[in-house]
């Protein structure tokens, strides 16, 4: 079985580029194999001009990478251990000292820095991740599933982090929370079953897949017109949805055309009182959805 297939992506500089696919299909292995960790079986890939694989020194000069889970030294302090990374990176001392602190008040852990990690919570060792990673101040920031172990805070913290990166690097954001690509990126890519489905920017992603999903408010309850609907063949997926305390008709239209011109028709034939109608904008997790469900590129 093959993890990737013939695998093309090109991605442009100063974004964050969201990665995306269900569990197993190829995202874990696609970081590996662009910073070095994995071998392809054929094939080649560079990353900010240096060729994967090629002059090390070269290569590891312009990357850094959040693994999954981070490992650290836990009897270590968040400075010290900024510090060693910087040995490795063999820079000058006192940039290692100037550069382990500017990082720190970058992820915000200026005044945690003299702390062993042992007692840093999960967000806290994610955002010291982030800051080992760019201790080498690279044009590529690789980070596979940064925020999938964290709560709700350690996660709006790193989303936050993440969005501020863009201004001196290109992130390569490897995840399958969607709600976190809606976020934070620019761009993404679909990959599933190790075979690229799409890449886009997400704003023309939406307007390739906007204007088929309406959304009604009724006074009323909509759960006889929902059942009328759901025998309409040009309407598909009917469905109720609690938006707050109000109930929201959810359709998507087949025949867009056909929708705009019959829906309303059917809305006034129905004797419900409407509060509310519009063609909404598709989240993220409404394309991604649709685009495994299609099976095929697009």
């Amino acid at each position: 079985m093959k993890a990737l297939d013939n695998l093309s992506l090109e991605v442009p500089e100063n974004v964050v580029f969201g990665f995306l696919g269900p569990n197993g299909a190829g995202k874990t292995t696609t970081v590996k194999l662009l910073t070095g960790f994995a071998r392809p079986t054929a094939g080649r890939a560079w990353v900010a001009g240096e060729a994967v694989g090629g002059d090390r020194g070269g290569f590891r000069s312009v990357i850094g990478l959040l693994p999954d889970v981070p490992a650290f030294y836990d009897w270590m302090t968040g400075r010290e251990f900024l510090q060693m990374v910087g040995e490795l990176h063999h820079l000058p001392r006192p940039e290692i000292n100037r550069r382990a602190e500017e990082l720190l008040e970058t992820v915000e852990l200026g005044k945690s820095g003299g702390r062993r990690i042992g007692g840093y919570s999960r967000g806290m060792r994610q955002r010291l991740g982030i800051a080992q990673a760019l201790v080498n101040r690279p044009r590529v920031l690789f980070m596979d599933e940064p925020t999938s172990a964290l709560d709700p805070m350690g996660r709006r913290e790193v989303l936050s982090l993440i969005m501020r990166l863009r201004e001196s690097a290109t992130v390569f954001m490897s995840t399958h929370i969607l709600s976190d690509v809606e976020r934070v990126c620019d761009m993404v890519g679909i990959v599933d079953k190790g075979t690229l489905i799409t890449v886009s920017s997400v704003d023309d992603l939406r307007r390739k897949f906007t204007g088929s999903v309406f959304e009604m408010e009724f006074m009323e309850d909509p759960g006889p017109f929902r059942e009328a609907l759901a025998r309409v063949p040009w309407l598909a997926q009917p469905e109720i949805v609690l938006h707050g305390a109000a109930r929201v008709l959810r359709v998507k239209a087949v025949d867009v055309d056909r929708a705009r011109k019959e829906l309303p028709r059917m809305i006034g034939e129905s004797g419900l009182t409407l509060t509310r109608y519009e063609l909404v904008l598709p989240s993220i997790e409404d394309i991604f959805v649709d685009i495994l469900t299609r099976g095929e590129t697009i």
